[in-house]
């Protein structure tokens, strides 16, 4: 069935895009709040909101925290296609359930992927026969992530007052708490799904979607919020916030220096997603960018001034098919 939405969104404006900001620092805020903050109407945060969502520009979901619910980490891959193939492969890639990341890429790569296999047994598989197997697929190589520094949910606009951040901060405390790593129960899981698919989700609406009073409902998802097991996050593809090119930078370090350069790099502000690894790299950098010249700034800039860093890969994203398990249409979620 054909999209009925234009092909090309429109772009966002000054209040949309504060909107997302004040999101951005506190996912699961209400409408009050969020008017309070931004000076607006509860009406027209309601409206925007509900714009942008219908839209399918912008979505808020829940960051599930993988340590606790499968027992092995995230893996970056990366595809070799045969010519004219590359497209078809990334397609193939993106539909696999354990596929959370896929895109086209040029430079280092044709195709760039994040994995989150469901079980240590059944990684060998899902490398060497599923993704191998895809007709098109000349080589690839794995990196395994060791420990992530920075991740979308850590990646914000700019645009927020020193008031307007603490009035957001106090609903969303910004220090990182450590994960409750305890099994979760079936029905926090259940949960845990729901808030994955809807960030903003009501303790009235986990309740009737999964059969449960509003108490328990309630209970369950402060347990799981408390413990992060999931974290709330806006879901909106960076070009409409005004950063259109993405790039995925692969760099090698003295070992002494790597956790200290990782740590660094989570801190920069085109950092969308960074991590240690086990591979060829010593960890990747996935940033995006308002221009050319921001990346420029980055590679010959910030990142010269660095000790210890060996050497550095890049690959620049061509097209997103998926984020976070999210299919992608253009610059909307896909239906």
């Amino acid at each position: 069935m054909p999209d009925s939405l234009d092909a090309t969104p429109p772009g966002l404006d000054a209040a949309d895009l504060d909107l997302v900001a004040a999101l951005q620092r506190a996912p699961r805020a209400g409408v009050r709040l969020l008017a309070e903050v931004l000076d607006v109407a509860p009406s027209t945060v309601s409206r925007r909101l509900t714009r942008l969502v219908e839209a399918r520009l912008l979505k808020v979901i829940s960051q599930l925290n993988w340590s606790v619910l499968t027992e092995i980490h995230p893996q970056h891959l990366w595809i070799a296609a045969r010519p004219g193939a590359a497209g078809r492969v990334a397609k193939d890639v993106a539909a696999l359930p354990e596929t959370q990341y896929a895109a086209l890429t040029a430079g280092r790569s044709d195709v760039y992927c994040i994995l989150q296999p469901s079980a240590r047994a059944q990684n060998a598989d899902l490398l060497t026969e599923r993704i191998g197997g895809i007709d098109g697929v000349l080589s690839s190589h794995t990196e395994i992530v060791l420990r992530s520094y920075a991740s979308a949910t850590t990646w914000l606009l700019d645009r927020l007052t020193p008031g307007q951040e603490a009035r957001l901060r106090a609903e969303n405390p910004a220090a990182p708490r450590p994960a409750d790593t305890s099994e979760p129960n079936a029905d926090e899981r259940r949960v845990v799904r729901a808030l994955q698919e809807d960030g903003r989700a009501s303790a009235a609406d986990i309740a009737r979607r999964l059969g449960l009073s509003q108490s328990t409902a309630y209970r369950l998802a402060q347990s799981v919020l408390d413990r992060r097991l999931v974290i709330p996050r806006v879901e909106i593809e960076p070009a409409l916030l005004g950063f259109p090119l993405e790039a995925v930078i692969s760099l090698t370090a003295e070992p002494r220096a790597i956790r200290d350069l990782a740590a660094t790099l989570g801190r920069h502000p085109s950092a969308r997603f960074v991590s240690t690894v086990a591979g060829i790299s010593s960890m990747i950098y996935h940033g995006a960018f308002r221009d050319e010249n921001d990346l420029d700034q980055l590679l010959t800039g910030d990142l010269a001034a660095l000790d210890g860093i060996r050497t550095v890969e890049v690959a620049i994203v061509l097209r997103v098919l998926t984020r976070y398990w999210l299919p992608r249409e253009g610059l909307r979620l896909g239906a």
